[in-house]
């Protein structure tokens, strides 16, 4: 687990059930960022899509489980960027991740139509590199 900070994962023998179980819970959560009409909820979905879709890619590639610990959504977005060789998954993911912190901690933020689109369709995007990923043997 050298690539793997100990802070940040630890050991776990992942089935493939689980695993498909948490990209199974990615691909809900964007259906519903698809679906629902508010730009709020379509964009904390997209979100959490992706950081559900990266642990389902880390638990996969590493068997190893994130911790929730301060500063652990980053690790997976950094991760998900190199197991896919990929670096915008980290420059947009860490967008998404500030604005959904400014929303959340400093007193909420305005979404546009524009905004959420890109960021369903970049998540939707990543989800499915993850899927190719995943159903590499």
């Amino acid at each position: 687990m050298n690539k793997f900070e100990k802070k940040f994962f630890q050991r776990f023998e992942f089935t493939e059930a689980q695993i498909e179980r948490y990209f199974a819970n990615a691909l809900r959560d964007l259906e519903i960022a698809r679906q629902d009409p508010f730009l709020e909820v379509r964009f904390t979905y997209c979100y959490q899509a992706l950081l559900k879709g990266g642990i389902a890619l880390i638990a996969k590639a590493a068997q190893v489980k994130v911790r929730s610990i301060p500063g652990h959504h980053i690790k997976i977005l950094e991760k998900m960027s190199e197991l896919l060789h990929e670096s915008d998954i980290l420059t947009m993911g860490n967008a998404l991740r500030m604005k959904r912190n400014f929303d959340l901690y400093g007193g909420g933020e305005s979404f546009t139509e524009k905004e959420a689109a890109d960021y369903f369709e970049f998540v939707e995007r990543a989800l499915n590199r993850i899927e190719r990923e995943l159903r590499k043997k």
